[in-house]
């Protein structure tokens, strides 16, 4: 599943037409959930007609996986920026406080995600294209963390730098599960760096 890619010349105006179905799009699934919305749902809260709304997108499945790709990429950018800061090794825990402090932990976006989740758990085509945007970030987090290879230690339980990217957006999926029935996202925030600081150190590491 891809998004429709413009033909001809793409207008600003096109372009503002197409961000606020978007986010239009993401106010409404967060509210009501992905298998009950509809296009004229979608248009009426953008204030758009079905004509607009079909010369930006061919469905709401098209449309929804545009929706969660702008997230997923603004997660992988904010992760991969956050853990470019240090020099050849990697400082553990000032890694994590950044990538804590600046990760997107939004409930409204974790909802639409686990709508997408269960939508592409019934969907090859889609799980496809959700296991390649996942895979997307650990290979941004494992090619930091084997750049840091002889420079910091990594505990031996983790093996290698992609089994250790497994691992980490393994604790953010557990953590933001959970922030979304305790709805506590500075618990969130501090559970998140605790539990990455202990996996990816020996656990004795205090700021």
């Amino acid at each position: 599943m891809t998004a429709k890619a413009p033909t001809g010349r793409v207008t600003r105006r096109r372009v503002r037409t197409r961000a606020n179905l978007l986010d239009a799009a993401f106010a409404v699934f967060a509210a009501k959930g992905f298998g009950r919305v509809s296009i004229e749902e979608v248009c009426e809260s953008a204030g758009y007609s079905r004509g607009a709304f079909y010369s930006n997108f061919d469905s709401l499945d098209e449309l929804f996986f545009a929706l969660y790709e702008q997230r997923a990429d603004l997660i992988a950018e904010q992760v991969t920026t956050a853990l470019a800061a240090d020099g050849p090794g990697l400082d553990v825990p000032a890694a994590v406080e950044r990538v804590t402090e600046v990760l997107l932990l939004d409930r409204d976006w974790l909802l639409v995600k686990t709508d997408f989740l269960v939508h592409a758990a019934r969907d090859p085509a889609v799980a496809r294209t959700l296991l390649e945007h996942r895979a997307r970030l650990r290979r941004a987090i494992a090619d930091r963390l084997a750049r840091a290879r002889g420079h910091t230690a990594l505990p031996a339980v983790l093996g290698d730098a992609d089994e250790a990217a497994h691992a980490v957006v393994a604790a953010y999926d557990g953590v933001t599960t959970q922030l979304l029935l305790d709805r506590d996202v500075a618990g969130a925030r501090v559970w998140l760096g605790q539990l990455l600081t202990a996996l990816l150190t020996d656990g004795s590491t205090r700021h």
